[in-house]
């Protein structure tokens, strides 16, 4: 079995559109596994008046019937409350009247390459689909994932590391140290009256996992390329690492790998997780860690300088409705990805048209290998 999912949908337009496909049949799903994700993408200290106009939930519009999984397709669709004061600029079909086009790229986003490579001369042709609006189609099928995780043993979290320049060793901003939560939100504020953004870095952690998920012998087989390119591929990301990542290239051999020990009762464990979970492109039984770092989000309030496509004279960039930080909500799009990426790795491992398939391809594996936990 491969899952694999894709998305559609512009920011202002009439509402997103995602196809998940690979599940097996017989999960059982409520209305409830989608939008408790889908809300928990909409809050954090820093978010903006968007936030106030979405309340997004998804509609199944397929592959599900009476609460189980039917092991074809599940379509989603979450609707865009905000389409009813874009209807004119965002309808699908022209409308009687000329609408503005727009020409001030923002540094950092995807308007100026997007205009050059579709000769456009709208950027917001470029900027719609570009935004991070996106997301809550991913949040959506990675909250699928997550229900077929947790069906075969495995949790997938986030938490908030760093915002700004505070670093930290439930809150406004998801972060697990409540003393440091004060000031990352501090840190949001000043920035905020500054007319400045903030990125960050969020942590996804997964427990439960067996071994021997992902491989060895093909560079796309290895699970942690492909948690890098599914974290990579979120807006606004600028860096991702696993385990102790870029801190055990300063570290002498001896102090940067985890050493393994056996006993009777745990089987082969290790006392110390600085790989994160992950050796030789596979699961080592140990809790996944994956980080990525968000840079500051690109529209502005005070806008930075630009130029105008159209006439090519000196301009402030576009200034649109933004976030000041949106680091929190980065992490619960992360672990969409890192739940999707798990999901498709132990589809391709255990098989099965149906759930009960998958659960005993697992127990016999774990069987095999002797896993005791």
């Amino acid at each position: 079995m491969t899952l694999r999912f894709t998305t559609a949908g512009e920011s202002h337009g009439p509402g997103l559109t995602a196809v998940v496909e690979g599940l097996p049949a017989g999960l059982t799903l409520t209305p409830d596994d989608i939008d408790r994700d889908l809300a928990r993408r909409q809050l954090g200290h820093g978010r903006g008046g968007r936030m106030k106009i979405e309340k997004d939930r998804a509609e199944v519009t397929a592959g599900l019937r009476h609460g189980r999984t039917l092991g074809s397709p599940v379509a989603l669709r979450v609707d865009n409350r905000d389409f009813a004061n874009w209807e004119e600029r965002m309808n699908p079909w022209p409308v009687d009247e000329p609408v503005e086009e727009v020409h001030l790229p923002r540094p950092g986003h995807a308007d100026l390459a997007g205009v050059q490579k579709y000769g456009f001369s709208d950027v917001r042709n470029v900027l719609e689909r570009a935004s991070a609006r996106e997301t809550a189609a991913r949040v959506a099928c990675g909250a699928l994932a997550k229900v077929y995780l947790r069906a075969l043993g495995v949790e997938v979290f986030s938490h908030v590391i760093q915002i700004g320049s505070v670093h930290v060793d439930e809150s406004p901003v998801r972060c697990l140290d409540l003393d440091a939560s004060a000031a990352l939100v501090a840190e949001i504020d000043q920035a905020r009256k500054a007319n400045e953004s903030l990125g960050g870095v969020f942590e996804v952690r997964a427990f439960g996992l067996v071994p021997g998920i992902g491989s060895h012998v093909s560079w796309d087989g290895r699970l942690d390329g492909r948690l890098a390119q599914a974290i990579m591929s979120i807006q606004a990301m600028k860096g991702v690492s696993i385990g102790d990542g870029f801190e055990v290239a300063g570290r002498v051999g001896s102090q940067a790998h985890d050493e393994i020990f056996w006993s009777e009762e745990q089987g082969f464990f290790r006392e110390t997780n600085r790989a994160g979970g992950l050796e030789g492109g596979m699961t080592s039984g140990e809790p996944l860690l994956v980080r990525g770092a968000m840079k500051p989000l690109p529209t502005l309030t005070k806008p930075l300088r630009s130029v105008d496509i159209a006439t090519k004279d000196p301009a402030q960039a576009l200034r649109e409705r933004t976030d000041s930080c949106t680091v929190p909500a980065a992490g619960v799009v992360g672990e969409a990805m890192v739940a999707i990426t798990l999901a498709g790795a132990y589809g391709e491992k255990f098989g099965g048209d149906h759930i009960d398939d998958a659960l005993a391809a697992l127990d016999a594996y774990r069987e095999r290998i002797g896993w005791r936990r």
